[in-house]
């Protein structure tokens, strides 16, 4: 049977696949994209007789259905002017802005709120001819909240789950949105809606409760009940990382080489700090930045025994927003060097690309202080991903807006608003003993390998499956 005719049990729905199309020995090929979802997926999905579907990131018509990993995979088409006007007009300049607390102002036309619910509608049509009867549909992230509406009812037979990758915003931030009604409708007609911490479930549920006074609606503790009966339930199921398999990675003795090799090329530092984060407004690269150009200027860090590494991964960069950060970050690490350089050995190693995985265990390994200093951030899987490449080494700054603060609570834990304490939790961090840094990391260690991926995949699907019940 060709792929596009065949019913899966488990139907997996997110903005992009799992996969990139590259260049490749003068051919064009697809590889397994980065990231905690397509780890978290791979083994959910392995066994299990399911597909993924999502937009192939390139715009036009959409490819075939095609396997690849073990996956079966069916691509949703997007058309220039909806990559523009649900992608990057109304889910990035609308609805992310509005979920970071307002950092950037939120823009707001009725044109991408329109162009967002074609592209939902689209995909709730593709998932409900691919999913068997009474199946499991997987919905992710903030790109897709009007989905289980639309795909509920075309199969009102399905199970629907939605997870939302990035905070919800307060009420009082969220009700700014004119689409606001749309949003919240779209998200009710899932069975269950599993948020990063227990706070994003509760602006949820406290936003409909305020919202919808016209809806006929009722919320019981996390329960909401609809008019027409049905019933979706929203916790908080915070994500993980493969953790097991980023250990394993980290002790091999080809990445212990290579982070031996990075310090050398540093000129073997008394200390190494790493960021590593999507160059993003929310991520407070700036911030990190200035604290460390300060701390360098007062002397509090010698630029000749501390360096730093800045990872900043390519994101959105047709935006103004994004535009402007990249000046800004580029200017700020110019400066820092420019004042504080010696002769070849600058202070700041700034890296604007990605890198494969095995290139950041080692630069995970090698670093003695990982900075994590995002102004809100949903979870924060390389924070996690620090924590397993280390056992009883290494250290943590770890922002408190982040929902791995709630789970990495050995960390030193910073507001990456206040300068002047974020500089001393630096300098904390770099200073600490031995025996505290292990008795730390320990602790964290064991949290991160207790709650991986799949921990969290197959704790979401039991609440899915048992919904509006609690399992």
């Amino acid at each position: 049977m060709p792929l596009s005719q065949e019913r899966f049990d488990l139907v997996i729905a997110a903005n992009r696949l799992p996969v990139d199309r590259v260049r490749e020995g003068g051919r064009s090929v697809w590889r397994r994209s980065p990231g905690g979802l397509v780890t978290a997926m791979e083994s959910v999905m392995s066994g299990r007789d399911g597909a993924w579907i999502g937009w192939s990131g390139v715009p036009g018509k959409a490819p075939a259905a095609f396997e690849q990993g073990g996956m079966r995979l069916h691509p949703v088409a997007l058309s220039a002017e909806e990559v523009r006007d649900y992608y990057e007009g109304f889910s990035n300049g609308s609805l992310w802005p509005l979920s970071h607390d307002d950092i950037v102002p939120p823009t707001f036309k009725r044109r991408w709120q329109a162009a967002y619910e074609t592209v939902n509608r689209r995909f709730a049509e593709a998932a409900a001819k691919l999913a068997a009867e009474k199946a499991t549909v997987w919905v992710h992230d903030y790109q897709l909240q009007q989905m289980p509406q639309f795909l509920r009812e075309l199969r009102p037979d399905l199970r629907i789950g939605w997870f939302n990758h990035i905070p919800f915003p307060p009420v009082e931030l969220f009700m700014q949105l004119p689409a606001r009604d749309a949003m919240l409708r779209g998200l009710l007609a899932a069975d269950f809606l599993g948020f990063q911490r227990r706070t994003d479930a509760q602006n949820f549920l406290r936003a409909c409760r305020q919202l919808l006074v016209d809806d006929d609606i009722s919320v019981r503790a996390d329960v909401v009940h609809t008019a027409d009966g049905h019933e979706c339930r929203a916790a908080a199921v915070p994500i993980s990382i493969d953790t097991r398999g980023m250990a394993e990675l980290a002790a091999t003795a080809k990445v212990r080489e290579r982070a031996a090799e990075i310090r050398e090329q540093l000129g073997n530092p008394k200390h190494l700090l790493l960021g590593v984060d999507r160059l993003d407004y929310t991520k407070g690269i700036r911030h990190r930045l200035k604290a460390l150009e300060e701390m360098y200027r007062e002397g509090s860090l010698d630029p000749t025994e501390t360096k730093f590494i800045q990872v900043a991964t390519p994101s959105r960069e047709r935006l103004e927003a994004y535009q402007h950060i990249k000046r800004d970050v580029e200017q700020t690490v110019g400066r820092i060097n420019g004042e504080h350089s010696s002769f070849g050995a600058p202070p700041v190693t700034y890296l604007h690309r990605s890198f494969p995985r095995d290139e950041m265990a080692a630069m995970f390994v090698a670093a003695d202080v990982m900075l994590v200093t995002p102004l809100r951030d949903g979870m924060n899987l390389v924070a996690k991903e620090y924590v397993a490449a280390h056992d009883e080494t290494g250290a943590l700054v770890l922002s408190e807006f982040t929902g791995a603060a709630n789970e990495l609570k050995q960390s030193y834990l910073c507001n990456p608003h206040d300068i002047a304490r974020t500089k001393r939790t630096i300098v904390r961090a770099i200073e600490a003993s031995p025996e505290e840094r292990a008795r730390r990391m320990r602790a964290m260690h064991r949290q991160v390998l207790r709650h991986d991926v799949q921990r969290w995949a197959e704790r979401f699907l039991t609440d899915l499956a048992v919904a509006p019940r609690q399992p």
